[in-house]
């Protein structure tokens, strides 16, 4: 058997035969001299390093492997010296020196314990995906602190106005203030809302208290909340198609999602937002529908992920990404596609569901 091989059972039992090149991580093994003995072709795809150009060269040439700070990698870990109890370095990322970054990995291969390094087994991944998740955690603080930013110098603003002058204002200019500062704390709580909300989603600790529900009642008072709020009447329409099966669903959940697609009509759609509530499948589909330019195509992939938005860049993106984690709580799921009118059309489906003390 090479040294690039394993044997590993089948769930028949049977032996089958698992070969260096099988892996999905770059493999790169040196023997007790520090020769290169196994350089399997993900390690050449990563590396840029042919593998007949490794086999049997030193693995710190074929791996001159430097840290963020510049320093050479082998020079600090000293895999056939040092402390003979070490069996392993933890995966960190590493530099190559045309400034590929490879998510690296080390076991050290003894005999014995504490004897000496025969084996030094290194694996490879590509960086690429951790730099993604690291700007998309370094996004989330930027828009976090903007959206902070602007609230809290409002009210701090308004605050020490009336502080400074509460005798020198009118009442109306006292309540115009007071009026600020609420709404602006408003919007501070409802970042503060989406922020748990992707926190737990991303967790999957989202919990789904289900009772019951009548999916058309609660779109009316939505669309009723967007009235008030100075939205026109005729702005708005409610189909209800057919009757619909005992829903027990989140309340609180499904009004946040209603009430997002909603806004997200009003806002970025145009004419008249359009909600069809219909029977699917022993459960329930909505419909939410705008009559505005609709979503390009190329950007229909992306209208779910975090911090898209569409042309008109208001809000934080996060809203879509929410509603989708809300709906797929529920055992549900969320397209969005070209509405009957021409605009966007987001449709949610969610199972029936039962009581939860069921």
């Amino acid at each position: 058997m090479s040294s690039g091989q394993a044997t590993v059972s089948d769930h028949g039992g049977c032996a089958a035969l698992l070969s260096a090149e099988d892996l999905p991580d770059g493999l790169v093994v040196a023997d007790d001299q520090g020769r290169v003995i196994t350089f399997n072709r993900m390690a050449a795809r990563l590396t840029g390093v042919p593998a007949d150009h490794a086999l049997g060269k030193d693995f710190r040439d074929v791996l001159p492997l430097h840290d963020p700070e510049g320093r050479d990698w082998w020079k600090c870990t000293d895999p056939y010296g040092g402390l003979r109890i070490r069996v392993r370095q933890p995966e960190r990322r590493l530099l190559m020196p045309d400034g590929r970054e490879l998510m690296v990995a080390a076991r050290y291969v003894r005999d014995t314990p504490c004897g000496e390094v025969v084996r030094l087994v290194v694996t490879l991944r590509d960086a690429s995906s951790r730099a993604t998740s690291e700007r998309s955690s370094a996004n989330l603080v930027s828009m976090v602190a903007h959206e902070l930013r602007s609230p809290l110098t409002s009210v701090k603003g308004f605050i020490a106005t009336m502080l400074a002058k509460w005798h020198r204002l009118t009442d109306t200019q006292k309540i115009f203030m007071l009026e600020t500062v609420n709404a602006d704390a408003d919007r501070v709580t409802r970042l503060i809302t989406e922020l748990l909300d992707v926190s737990r989603i991303q967790s999957g600790r989202m919990e789904v208290r289900r009772q019951l529900v009548d999916l058309g009642e609660r779109v009316r008072r939505i669309i009723a909340g967007r009235v008030a709020a100075g939205e026109p009447e005729d702005r708005f329409r409610l189909d209800v198609r057919g009757p619909l099966p005992e829903m027990w669903l989140d309340v609180d959940k499904i009004d946040q999602i209603i009430t997002n697609l909603v806004e997200n009509g009003l806002r970025h759609g145009a004419g008249t937002v359009t909600i069809v509530i219909e029977p699917y499948k022993g459960g329930a589909a909505v419909s939410v529908r705008d009559e505005g330019e609709g979503i390009q195509p190329e950007a229909v992939p992306r209208v779910f992920r975090q911090f898209w938005r569409g042309k008109r860049r208001g809000g934080t993106g996060l809203g879509l990404f929410i509603v989708k984690g809300l709906v797929e709580a529920h055992g549900g799921t969320i397209t969005v596609g070209r509405a009957p009118s021409g605009g966007a059309e987001f449709r949610f489906t969610v199972p029936a569901g039962t009581p939860e003390f069921v």
